[in-house]
Formats: C-alpha cells, structure tokens, sequence
C-alpha cells in the first residue's frame, strides 16, 4: 500500500489529485475550530462524556461536536439522510422507478442533500435544547446585545441551526469534490480523517495509563490502578493490531466465479474462446451495513434523552437493554444480539441494492460467455444470486465479529482506553485506506494505458 502511495506522488496528475484531497481534508480539519456563536463549549463537552450516542457522533466530526464549531454535525447528517431515502426507494414505487435512470439519481441525490441538510438543522436544535433541560449547569452563554433573555436564546437557537446547516452542507460540497477532483470516496474520506483526528488522543490515554507522561495525577486518581492494570494498555493494542489484520485480510479476500467465452468467426478472425473470472468481494458490502445498524440502534437513545427524569421507565430500559456500555449481562445479551440482526439484516439490503444477478446473466449470455457446468438464462442468476447470499452471510457474520466480539471482550476486563473508539472505527480506517489505495492503484493504470495508446 505504502508502494502505492510513493508511485502515485511520482505522477503529475495523481499528484494534483492527492494534494487537493489533503487541502479540503486540512480546510475541514481547521472549520473544526471555528466555534459556534453563543455556546460554552467546555459545558457542552462535560455533557456529551454522558451520553454515548453524542459520544460516537463527536468522533465521526472528529471532535467538533465536544467543541461545538462550524463542522458540529460532521457529515453524519448526510450518512442518515441516505439511510432514510434508500429505504424510501425500496418502499416507494415512484422513487424506485427514479433510481432506475440516469436522471432519476441525480433527482435522489439531490433529495438526500436537503434531508441531510434538515436533519442538521433538526439534531443540532435537539442536541442544545436536550442537554440545557438536563443539565444543571448553563450550556447557552447570554447575549449582552439583547435584554430578554427567552430572546436571547432564540436568536442563539437559530445562529446554531444555520451555522450547523451551513457546516453540513460544506462538507457535502467537499465531499462531492473531492469524489470529481480529487482521489475518490469523498464521504468515506471526510469521515476517515474525523477518525483518525482521535488516534493521538488514544495514544496519550495509553501512555497516562502507565504513567509515562508527567501529567498522569491529572488521569489517575489512585496509582495503585495503573500498577494492579499494567496489561489494559497491552490488551487494547494486541486487539487493535488482530482487528487490523483481520480486516486487511478480509478486504482482499475475493470469490472468483470462472466464465469461458465460446469461440466464434466474425469474418476472417476467431474471437473469443478465452477464459476468465467474475470477481467477488467476500465483504462486498463493505461497512455500510455497521454504519446502517449503528444509526438505527442509536434512535432509542437519541429518544430517551428528552426525558428530563432519567430514572423513568423508557429512558432506564434503554441505558439498561439498548446502551453499548451497559454492565447488565441481559442487557449486553439484548443489545449484541439486536446489534447482530441489523447488521445481517442491512447486509441483505445492501446487497440487493448493489447485486443485480439478472443483469450479470443477461450480459454474459449476450457476450458468449458462460460459467462452466451452468446453463446460460435463469440458472446462472440463480447460481449467482447462491454465491452473492452466502457471501452476503459471510460478510455480516465478519461484521458481526469485528464489532461485536472485541468490544465484549474489553467491557468483561475493564479495559476502556479506546473509549468510542472502538472495532467499528479501526474498520472504517482500515477500508477506507484500502480503498483509497485501490483508487490510486486504477488511476495509475489508467495512466499506463494511456501512455501505451500514446
């Protein structure tokens, strides 16, 4: 991978390509530190430590929402903007109909922008006005500019929404240009550097733990902890690096489906004949199912926060059976379990959406070619639709095990130095890069053949 990266800076183009990807990553990471009018950040960051819904989305904004700057919402908006209109284009005729042309896509991405851009709108408001109902201390700062203060704070509401908007929608247009421009996967891209903005913060946490550094009265009350758990820190970093290279593992792990073109005589020449392969990924879905089960399990906690009793019925029931840090065995039993569903569940869907058997078979037939031992027409996408299910299993059962079982296996011993960052985050930065190399290993084929064809 590390090849790849040194051949590409070598290239004019793919240079160009990779420095404009760095500079809107670096103009992203710099809007994290412009705050937001009328909010006391160092409140709003003691508040978000509690909840671990605000925990997981602080680290997809790479630590904007603990400050509350312009970039507060990250590009999570968006991400649940999708999620909702795919679904919707399953479920509604009209929009299925319009994924199904050119122009149609461009109508549904163009709608799940101004879903993102509402959600924004609508989390930020939710966020502020949840956590000021809860807490004791003040989270809005007052304005001096105005004498009332219920005014005060609806001007505040509003700065919030449309510097929270305006910081989505950005990160949208970043997103978008450097998919066009740059070196591809905009979305993933912006999220990749949200995360691994948080891996120094690991690194520190580790070395307070075994007090290395001189500030680590600061971290650990009792020194007797860091000497009785000398092997938490040991623990954490062995289940990164099996995480890591498990999921480089899976990643270039690939079902090759054989296809033999026939022989025939155009004219004078004898074309096909030769025989090759249907490549298929063995986690062809990548971590959108995660991300997709991961935002659906966090509604009832998003839900739970209005409460302004946390000890009633709902809110108790969901920090007990629906929370990710929850110590109740049932309550780690229901939630793993529920967390396993929605990912084979999603993995299904997702791969429904991006798997077409039919149309493999039907460009094959019309092609010549044809899977060994298999007749052309419906029995080769039913051999094809066998080969993408049990895949699809074999990619949620691995999503299950990467997100599930570390994360037990931390909770049971205590160990919570990676805090939200966890299996699914070192998932992501792991594909992400994969992918990103990949983009780069095309574009430098690409290159190549244009310089034969020159």
């Amino acid at each position: 991978m590390f090849k790849t990266f040194i051949n590409a800076w070598k290239v004019k183009d793919i240079r160009t390509k990779m420095l404009y990807t760095l500079l809107l990553i670096v103009v992203y990471r710099l809007g994290s530190f412009i705050p937001i009018p009328g909010v006391n950040a160092q409140a709003l960051a003691a508040n978000i430590a509690n909840y671990d819904l605000l925990g997981f989305l602080n680290l997809f904004s790479g630590g904007s929402l603990s400050q509350f700057s312009l970039f507060a919402m990250g590009i999570s908006p968006y991400i649940t903007g999708s999620i909702i209109v795919q679904l919707l284009t399953i479920a509604i005729p009209a929009l299925e109909k319009l994924s199904k042309e050119e122009d149609g896509r461009q109508k549904i991405e163009r709608i799940t922008r101004y879903v993102g851009v509402g959600l924004a709108a609508v989390q930020s408001l939710t966020i502020i006005v949840t956590l000021q109902n809860m807490s004791s201390n003040s989270i809005l700062n007052t304005l001096n500019l105005f004498k009332s203060q219920s005014a005060n704070l609806v001007i505040t509401y509003i700065t919030i929404a449309i510097c929270c908007t305006a910081g989505t929608a950005f990160l949208m247009w970043m997103g978008e240009r450097i998919t066009e421009k740059g070196v591809g996967n905009g979305i993933s891209m912006l999220i990749f550097a949200s995360i691994i903005s948080s891996v120094p913060d690991v690194f520190v946490r580790i070395f307070r733990y075994w007090e290395i550094l001189p500030w680590h009265t600061t971290y650990i009350s009792n020194n007797q902890v860091g000497v009785l758990r000398w092997w938490a820190p040991l623990v954490a970093l062995a289940v990164t690096l099996i995480l890591v290279v498990g999921i480089c593992a899976v990643d270039r792990a690939y079902r090759r489906i054989p296809v033999q073109y026939a022989k025939r005589v155009v004219g004078r020449k004898l074309y096909g004949g030769q025989s090759t392969h249907i490549p298929m990924k063995a986690n062809a879905n990548g971590v959108m199912p995660l991300i997709f089960a991961m935002t659906l399990l966090q509604v009832p906690a998003m839900i739970a926060q209005f409460w302004s009793n946390q000890n009633a019925g709902f809110p108790k029931f969901v920090s007990t059976y629906l929370s990710s840090s929850t110590r109740n065995p049932a309550g780690i039993v229901i939630y793993n379990v529920l967390y396993g569903i929605l990912i084979i569940g999603f993995a299904y869907f997702y791969s429904t959406i991006s798997f077409n058997p039919v149309d493999i078979s039907k460009n094959l037939q019309q092609n010549g070619g044809f899977i060994p031992g298999i007749r052309p027409g419906k029995p080769t996408s039913d051999y094809l639709q066998k080969k993408s299910s049990r895949l699809t299993m074999f990619g949620a059962l691995y999503l299950c095990l990467i997100a599930i079982i570390p994360s037990i296996i931390l909770n049971l011993l205590g160990v919570d130095l990676l805090s939200h960052f966890g299996a699914t985050s070192i998932l992501i930065m792991v594909s992400v890069a994969l992918e990103t190399a990949e983009q780069l290993d095309s574009l430098l084929l690409m290159r190549h053949y244009k310089g034969f064809l020159g």
